[in-house]
């Protein structure tokens, strides 16, 4: 494909075989309805019939370029051996390849070499179905030992998770990947986890009462809101936005109400509002002591 003509003795010691299996080779090839022959003299050798490749492909040039792009989003995250089969893939379908996609996993002011590591150990374990050890930090503040078998990541609500199944509670778990320290590719290999018919985001245990919230902001706070708020709960007017949407009464709420110090005004319910004064008094006595 790259160089359009070769010979048999080149093809033979490329794939280490004999010259007779390579014309052995190319006559199957031909018999699969390819056209692809042999020509003999100086310049002779085995090629495609010209414009095979681009006229007798089943993808438009679109196609060709979607598919070739698919594919660089695994080069960004440095999937094994990428790389070799863009350029095979590039050679086969004629199209020169576009640089459209970095990935970076770490996070702003952390150090980057750390977390890229930690994503590749467990791309690695993933594809290699390995055993893990490690300590992971939960929610509730205290840290234990796991054994997991990893199964995938899971991107969501900008955070990376793993997704395994646990060892020690016997059950597929969700793994916050900046909660995950020591981790350890045992030398132990398995071939699948206990069977799942569907794999998806298990819900929090204690996700709290669903209430209804209508919430005011100023103009400099807008590039918050839609970092974190689908579109529709926003509505722009000429002084600020008025935020309307249906979220858990849980701490994850109230630490995004109170990140916006006196940048938000809520207007309903009135018991968030209550909650709200009597954590920032807690806070202020809390620096009064100190």
């Amino acid at each position: 494909m790259d160089k359009g003509r070769t010979t048999a003795p080149e093809l033979a010691e490329k794939f280490e075989v004999s010259v007779r299996t390579i014309y052995r080779d190319v006559d199957a090839i031909s018999s699969a309805g390819i056209p692809i022959y042999t020509t003999t003299g100086r310049n002779g050798g085995i090629q495609f019939l010209d414009g095979y490749v681009l006229d007798k492909s089943f993808f438009s040039d679109k196609e060709k370029q979607e598919i070739l792009s698919g594919l660089q989003s695994l080069s960004a995250v440095q999937y094994p051996e990428i790389d070799d089969i863009l350029r095979k893939l590039g050679a086969i379908f004629q199209i020169g390849l576009t640089d459209w996609i970095d990935v970076d996993f770490s996070r702003w002011g952390s150090i980057a070499e750390n977390e890229n590591l930690l994503f590749n150990q467990l791309k690695h374990a993933i594809l290699e179905r390995r055993k893990i050890s490690f300590e992971y930090f939960n929610s509730s503040g205290t840290n234990q030992k796991h054994e997991a078998l990893p199964q995938k990541l899971a991107y969501k609500d900008k955070s990376w998770y793993l997704y395994a199944f646990c060892l020690l509670h016997d059950d597929y778990r969700l793994f916050r990947l900046t909660r995950i320290k020591d981790l350890t590719l045992t030398e132990i290999y398995f071939e699948d986890g206990p069977k799942e018919e569907h794999i998806i985001f298990p819900q929090p245990r204690d996700i709290g009462t669903i209430i209804d919230l209508e919430l005011n902001f100023p103009l400099e706070v807008g590039y918050r809101l839609y970092d974190t708020l689908d579109d529709s709960a926003i509505i722009k007017h000429k002084n600020g936005y008025t935020v309307n949407f249906t979220l858990p009464e849980n701490d994850w709420l109230y630490d995004f109400l109170m990140s916006f110090g006196d940048k938000v005004t809520i207007v309903r319910p009135q018991s968030i509002r209550k909650k709200i004064i009597e954590k920032y008094r807690a806070a202020l006595e809390h620096y009064k002591g100190v």
